[in-house]
């Protein structure tokens, strides 16, 4: 006997595989509306990657599209005054000061491996950079008409001279560079190098600051 509650199962199911299996069935299910196939995915906005690239892969982080040697120039020194890395731009300061950062003291000398004066370093680094020509004396850097001297200390900025008196013979006995965040470039015992402004040494010392007159 025909159990026709089963028939009626097995028929049913017959039809809907012969439904799914013809040309109607294969056009419905290439309708459907996939959002998203795995080639969209990957080469959409919403794909991770590609939403990582598209923020940071045109990043720049050269604007100024600065050489090797600027770069280190740059984060050297914006770490040695303590400064942000915007603030040192004048490279080609930095890269001569580089050059004779830590030469041992020597009285009228201005040799690498003899040791260096300040005003004789201070001469030739004024000379290379800014195209002023001094004397090779902290009294006659001093002296110059080009030099504009005054002594507040909130008027310093990158460049200006610094003026010390060492002893009372020599009321100018010598000059340094005043840089950023008190850091200045002088001489003393230790050598040519990068002291702080503030320390008792200079302070005791400090007679006066100068900066180049505007060129008519």
């Amino acid at each position: 006997m025909i159990n026709f509650k089963y028939f009626h199962r097995w028929r049913n199911a017959f039809w809907l595989i012969l439904f799914l299996t013809s040309c109607g069935s294969q056009k419905y299910i290439q309708d459907i509306p996939y959002n998203f196939s795995s080639d969209e995915f990957s080469n959409s906005s919403y794909g991770l990657k590609n939403n990582i690239d598209s923020q940071y892969s045109d990043q720049d982080d050269n604007l100024e599209k600065l050489t090797d040697e600027e770069l280190r120039i740059k984060e050297k020194y914006s770490i040695i005054m303590e400064v942000m890395p915007k603030e040192v731009n004048n490279y080609k300061l930095y890269t001569y000061i580089d050059h004779w950062i830590g030469t041992p003291y020597k009285k009228q000398s201005l040799d690498e491996k003899i040791g260096v004066d300040c005003s004789y370093f201070v001469q030739s680094l004024y000379s290379d950079v800014y195209g002023e020509t001094f004397q090779k004396t902290a009294d006659g850097i001093f002296r110059s008409k080009s030099v504009q001297l005054f002594t507040g200390r909130a008027f310093l900025k990158e460049g200006d001279l610094l003026f010390f008196r060492y002893n009372k013979e020599h009321p100018i006995s010598d000059v340094g560079i005043y840089l950023h965040n008190d850091r200045i470039l002088a001489c003393t015992e230790k050598g040519l190098n990068i002291y702080n402004f503030n320390d008792e040494y200079f302070q005791l010392r400090y007679v006066a600051a100068g900066r180049l007159k505007p060129k008519n």
